[in-house]
């Protein structure tokens, strides 16, 4: 039983200490956000240790294959695999061991990370590069006298403003590099001319520039017929619409009324006409029977059962 006890101790104690070496050995990664203009030189530090046994820089960028430049201090030897010639110690890595970047190109962007190693374990630190590209402003007037600024090639995209409100919305045109264009068009309504000032905001430097732009007489001449033409069409309709409206009062006023139909004595006389004949010529018959009966001496009714 005390055999067992004692092998357990001796178990418990192994597993402290490996977890104690494991803890000791694993620390946690320093990360740092730099960045550097595209052109300029960059110097990334690395602390050192009074016991480091071996350094290591570890560059992996974003676009290209791994690089690695190592020092031994026991042998004072230093060694590069797959490395430009841009990239190196700054000074000697037994004085110094921040790592230099010379010229620097959007390639160069990526991570950044020194270890230093020694007996109480490893000390990384890790940097993120960023490249920023300058925009080149380009100012000018287009063909209808409107001042376009341009922040060609950025990197980050720049913002631009102009000192004149405008409601120009900026388009942003992306290139293989990753770079940014941006575009912006000023607009102007019911002026000549325009005298403004583009400004550029840019993490590298701000940047700012004045133009005058000019509506070209062609233009000009143009929008003046275009009004007049408008103007004439609209005078046109107008008159036309005056003249029907006038035309069908006209018409109104001048149309005759509806009249009855009169009957007039003369229209009487002549329906009574044809019967007052009938009787006329009945009264010639009867008297001339009349006169017939007394001059025969017949008697009177005997005509009577006719009539």
């Amino acid at each position: 039983m005390k055999t067992r006890a004692n092998m357990g101790i001796a178990g418990k104690t192994v597993c402290v200490f490996v977890l104690f070496t494991i803890t000791k050995g694993v620390r946690t990664v320093e990360y740092k956000r730099v960045s550097a203009t595209v052109g300029n030189s960059s110097v990334l530090t690395c602390s050192p240790k009074s016991d480091m046994t071996m350094v290591t820089w570890r560059i992996s960028p974003e676009a290209g294959s791994l690089c690695i430049l190592g020092y031994r201090t026991d042998e004072n030897k230093t060694d590069r695999i797959n490395c430009s010639d841009s990239v190196d110690w700054k000074f000697r890595p037994d004085q110094d061991l921040a790592l230099e970047i010379r010229q620097v190109g959007i390639a160069d962007e990526g991570n950044y990370t020194c270890d230093v190693a020694s007996p109480d374990g490893n000390f990384p630190k890790t940097y993120h590069l960023t490249v920023l590209v300058p925009p080149r402003l380009i100012l000018s007037c287009d063909d209808h006298g409107n001042p376009v600024c341009k922040a060609a090639t950025g990197k980050p995209a720049a913002q631009i403003s102009w000192v004149l409100e405008s409601n120009s919305t900026p388009k942003e045109e992306g290139h293989a590099n990753g770079t940014v264009t941006v575009l912006s068009k000023f607009t102007a309504y019911s002026t000549s001319m325009i005298n403004t000032t583009c400004i550029v905001f840019h993490p590298t430097g701000n940047q700012s520039k004045s133009v005058v732009c000019q509506l070209p007489k062609n233009s000009f001449i143009l929008h003046v017929s275009i009004i007049f033409c408008i103007l004439i069409i609209i005078t046109f309709l107008a008159v036309i619409y005056y003249i029907k409206l006038h035309s069908d009062r006209l018409c109104h006023i001048t149309k005759p009324p509806e009249t009855s139909v009169t009957h007039f004595p003369q229209d009487d006389t002549m329906e009574v006409e044809p019967y007052t004949t009938y009787v006329q010529k009945e009264n010639i018959i009867y008297n001339s029977v009349s006169d017939l009966t007394v001059g025969q001496n017949l008697p009177q009714g005997l005509f009577q059962q006719y009539e």
